[in-house]
């Protein structure tokens, strides 16, 4: 994706959080922007998250979205900006006078795949640290991190996978089990550099 369509992507997240502020409680958050004149990409099916951090201290706020392209970016972006506001059940729900001091992050993510190893202990040379994020399902559990999250933390592969796992609410060492699903996913991430500021496309080596 272009930069100018992930300023536009992040953009919309933005307008539809303000908006969500002036709606009736339970308004469909996307349904402002179904005839809104967006970039074609933005039609596309594809799994995205949206990612609120206080600035300028980088801390998180809230992030939800969705993994697998259920809906096009520009009805899951506004649900997913939303929902990260108002409904991460880690945090408080955002307040409007709030908004002024957070940035968003947008990932657009590629369809998640499966990944295995015999022996499992091998598994973690199929994950590239900073290029992919991993899902973990085992009985049920689930649990997603993004890419940028090992950069963040500095995570080596296994690291990586054994975190993904204590999302889940699994013990760390579940990915080297043979009933739990491993898959991995690439991500293209858009950050404002400041509240309601410039946004820049980051790599898997940092920002651009």
């Amino acid at each position: 994706m272009r930069t100018a369509d992930g300023a536009e992507a992040v953009h919309l997240a933005r307008l539809a959080l303000e908006r969500g502020f002036d709606g009736p409680p339970g308004t469909d958050a996307a349904i402002a922007f179904r005839a809104t004149s967006l970039p074609q990409v933005l039609d596309e099916p594809r799994g995205v998250f949206v990612t609120l951090r206080r600035h300028p201290s980088n801390e998180l706020r809230g992030c939800i979205g969705f993994p697998v392209p259920v809906y096009p970016l520009r009805v899951a972006i506004p649900r997913a900006a939303w929902a990260a506001a108002v409904d991460d059940p880690r945090f408080p729900p955002v307040r409007r006078s709030e908004l002024a001091h957070l940035t968003l992050e947008i990932s657009i993510l590629t369809v998640p795949e499966s990944i295995d190893a015999n022996p499992r202990s091998a598994l973690p040379g199929q994950v590239e640290v900073g290029r992919h994020g991993l899902i973990v399902d085992r009985a049920g559990a689930s649990g997603l991190l993004l890419p940028q999250v090992a950069r963040e933390f500095d995570f080596d592969a296994a690291q990586f996978l054994a975190a993904t796992c204590e999302k889940a609410g699994l013990p760390s060492e579940s990915w080297r089990r043979p009933e739990t699903r491993i898959r991995r996913f690439e991500a293209e991430l858009f950050e404002e550099e400041s509240p309601g500021g410039a946004v820049r496309a980051v790599s898997a080596a940092g920002p651009a």
